[in-house]
């Protein structure tokens, strides 16, 4: 996948798009994303040991993978993801800028 946990990413297509935000959890085996403020759902709950009110609770639900961006840390501009060798590790590398995302 071209993004990982923590990433800064747009969403490009849907009903979130145009929106920002940061990749809490990837999931590769589904390709899939969670992102934060993104695809916000309605969940009803029922009341619990721990939530002894029970109600509606608004949560990030998954969006699929190529619906996002990563954002470029120099532009902050949404860019394609490309790969580069460097001292034998593959990094990932911002199309637009040449900058290394992995750190």
């Amino acid at each position: 996948m071209h993004v990982k946990k923590g990433d800064k990413v747009m969403v490009i297509t849907g009903k979130d798009k145009g929106k920002t935000g940061t990749v809490l959890a990837a999931f590769p085996k589904k390709d899939r994303v969670l992102v934060e403020g993104v695809n916000i759902v309605k969940k009803h709950s029922k009341p619990s040991q721990d939530n002894p009110q029970g109600g509606i609770i608004s949560k990030e639900a998954a969006i699929h993978v190529s619906n996002v961006m990563v954002l470029d840390p120099k532009t902050n501009e949404p860019t394609r993801v490309g790969y580069d060798v460097v001292d034998g590790k593959k990094v990932r590398v911002a199309k637009k800028s040449g900058v290394a995302l992995d750190k």
